[in-house]
């Protein structure tokens, strides 16, 4: 179970202080809150939820409705443009809490997605409130006043995604370690468009809602709803496809050279470091990681007596060797999924000098996923007990990376190693002679400053 830290304890538990205080004033007797729509539609948006929580019912309506946070906002904008802020945010806590966590601890992730829910619905109905939506929507016979009515909806959507948004890059920072300039990055891009095709179906269920027809019109809306999830859940299925094609590749090359034992994770989970000191976009660091998780995949075409081999090797064993980037670019072209990913599995035993190979390409011709990897693999290479090897201190090994920055190593790459080690740590490398948790190894890079490979622990 994962730890979660003081700063994210005290984040969420402000979080829930604040959700707290926007919802209480629905409870005053004074507070004249319409208690029958409050409770439909929390009600509404309970059972939306139910489904993902419960595998048993998720089966029986459709086999893959894994339906989590998000699936059924329209329910909750419709709350936003119908009720008061206060009940607004108070329609938000049961389907909140029944949201489906996949990852321990089950009780806080649930808890801050409730404050987090609740203060952003509060946030949208405030806003609605503020452009006159609850008249814009029209009751009964009277119609809704269209166009006028898109304002306060678009703007209360636009006002949950913000809140949302920043609620969840603070988490981020806070619980996940990752840096102040990044944990935002890309969030709200991610989510600007999805919150506000969310918020034109909540208008229609706000509408139908009012309208002579009654609540139970405003049902008919959540069937595309329904599809959308559907959908989203093929996307995860897919992800997942791809999760399971990398560790089939990685047991591959386990199976073939069994000297290392957790590299590849090692690597991409170094690479990963790298690439959020360097500021990239989310979406590019599930790739980088790829990039290290597989960059050595090469190796299953390379012969078995060769990298089992003890003794020195001879020059044309060693060109065998210096195939491998090209045997791994061949075995995951055709892989779209990994995208630059492919790149650096080519080319991380370029150098920055052109000595590298298999090209020979020079500073800045070298992709940067390449050179992101080649200094994780390096400094892995480095810090991992192995039983031919053993590990240098983090500190010796970070000493050789810079010693070797320029040369052999983009500084850049290099520096925000270094930077990503103060702020986070290294764990200990686990041994060739232990067997580790997980599945997927593969066999070690050669050292940083080292000649052509002569023994076992060098060939790479």
């Amino acid at each position: 179970m994962k730890v979660i830290p003081r700063a994210a304890r005290v984040y969420i538990g402000c979080a829930l202080l604040a959700a707290g205080a926007c919802a209480l004033p629905a409870l005053h007797p004074d507070a004249s809150t319409p208690w029958g729509t409050l409770a439909l539609l929390a009600a509404l948006y309970a059972l939306c939820e139910l489904p993902g929580r419960c595998p048993l019912l998720g089966r029986a309506l459709g086999r893959s409705v894994p339906m989590g946070t998000g699936s059924f906002f329209p329910v909750l904008l419709a709350a936003a443009l119908l009720l008061p802020p206060a009940a607004a945010a108070l329609a938000a806590l049961p389907g909140s809490l029944l949201t489906r966590v996949d990852t321990p601890p089950a009780a806080p992730r649930r808890a801050w997605r409730a404050a987090a829910t609740a203060l952003a619905v509060w946030a949208a109905a405030q806003t609605a409130g503020a452009l006159g939506g609850a008249h814009a929507l029209g009751h009964g016979p009277d119609a809704p006043d269209f166009p006028y009515a898109l304002l306060p909806a678009t703007a209360a959507a636009l006002t949950f995604c913000l809140v949302l948004t920043a609620l969840d890059g603070g988490i981020r920072a806070t619980a996940d370690g990752v840096p102040p300039r990044a944990a935002w990055r890309g969030l709200l891009g991610r989510a600007l468009a999805p919150h506000t095709v969310h918020g034109l179906a909540g208008l229609m269920m706000a509408v139908l809602w009012r309208s002579t027809y009654g609540p139970v019109s405003a049902l008919f809306v959540l069937l595309p709803m329904y599809i959308s999830c559907w959908v989203f859940a093929q996307y995860h299925r897919e992800r997942a496809a791809h999760q399971a094609t990398i560790r089939a590749l990685v047991q591959a090359v386990d199976i073939k050279d069994r000297y290392t034992r957790g590299h590849s994770e090692r690597v991409g989970h170094a690479s990963v470091l790298i690439a959020r000191e360097l500021g990239m976009a989310e979406d590019r660091l599930d790739v980088v990681r790829f990039a290290g998780i597989l960059h050595d995949v090469g190796k299953l075409g390379v012969p078995t007596r060769v990298l089992r081999k003890d003794g020195p090797l001879t020059p044309e064993e060693r060109r065998i060797i210096e195939l491998h980037p090209e045997y791994g670019h061949e075995m995951v072209r055709g892989i779209g999924f990994l995208g630059e990913a492919r790149g650096a599995i080519l080319h991380h035993h370029e150098r920055m000098d052109g000595t590298g190979y298999p090209y020979g390409l020079r500073g800045e011709d070298i992709p940067e996923f390449a050179r992101v990897v080649a200094v994780a693999d390096a400094f892995d290479a480095m810090t991992s007990t192995r039983s031919y090897s053993r590990a240098r201190p983090v500190p010796t090994a970070v000493a050789e990376l810079e010693r070797c920055a320029g040369s052999h190593f983009d500084p850049r790459m290099v520096a925000a190693l270094v930077q990503a080690l103060d702020r986070h740590g290294w764990q200990p490398a686990v041994t060739a002679d232990e067997t580790p948790p997980g599945p997927d190894r593969l066999p070690p890079p050669r050292e940083p400053g080292a000649p052509r490979p002569t023994r076992r622990a060098e060939r790479t």
